[in-house]
């Protein structure tokens, strides 16, 4: 299945909310995909939910620990040197071949120019190879940072990381969802979605994290939580 992206679905859809992008996916998901396996991944997301992963993450209030990641062209970025400019705000992906991901980075794309002017900076980190990376970047134009994290090594930091279970695994593997490939491990490790904007010393001003991969944030509540802080 190919997922428009928002510029090819016209402009008179860019400013739709993220919440209405994502129900349309939902649906076009509900239309194509089996009863079963959409009940092997919502019991995926209930066992998390169980954990309570989301309310244990890194809070608002806590210091960051800092970041040395490769870009999506392999230059290496620091977290440190990020915030020696402004404000950084930053979303952990699962990867490029989840379509939630995707409505979310090209959101944020759009928004990327307001984000900017309430003098923050952004980028997105996903375990997904540079060369994945790469692809993502090029394929939907975006104007940002995607940072690889191998090995969900900051992911962990941040208190975010889970091993796919084995009914999703195995979902995954006949969807061709084929993630040693696309991280490069065997791990099947993965970050559940989350957003944090870090002050200029590192501390977590904003923190939001959901077990659930198809609920994010609004973009534009991400600005408005810059402006806040």
């Amino acid at each position: 299945m190919k997922w428009r992206s928002l510029e090819e679905s016209g402009p008179d859809t860019d400013t739709r909310s993220l919440r209405e992008i994502f129900a349309e996916r939902k649906t076009l998901i509900a239309k194509y995909v089996p009863a079963e396996t959409l009940a092997i991944h919502a019991q995926a997301v209930a066992e998390l939910k169980t954990q309570s992963l989301a309310a244990n993450i890194l809070p608002a209030g806590a210091k960051a620990p800092p970041f040395e990641l490769p870009d999506h062209d392999g230059k290496i970025v620091s977290s440190i040197g990020l915030l020696t400019k402004s404000r950084l705000v930053i979303c952990f992906i699962r990867g490029r071949w989840c379509p939630f991901c995707v409505g979310q980075m090209e959101g944020m794309n759009l928004i990327l120019p307001q984000i900017e002017q309430a003098g923050a900076t952004f980028v997105a980190i996903s375990p997904q190879t540079v060369k994945q990376s790469f692809f993502m970047h090029d394929q939907h134009k975006l104007r940002f940072p995607l940072l690889s994290d191998a090995g969900n090594k900051v992911a962990r930091q941040f208190r975010l990381t889970y091993r796919v279970p084995a009914p999703q695994e195995a979902v995954y593997r006949r969807a061709f969802v084929n993630l040693p490939f696309t991280n490069g491990d065997d791990s099947w490790e993965l970050p559940i979605p989350a957003t944090y904007i870090l002050d200029r010393d590192g501390a977590v001003l904003y923190a939001s994290a959901n077990e659930d991969y198809t609920e994010r944030p609004e973009p534009a509540d991400i600005v408005s939580g810059i402006r806040q802080s």
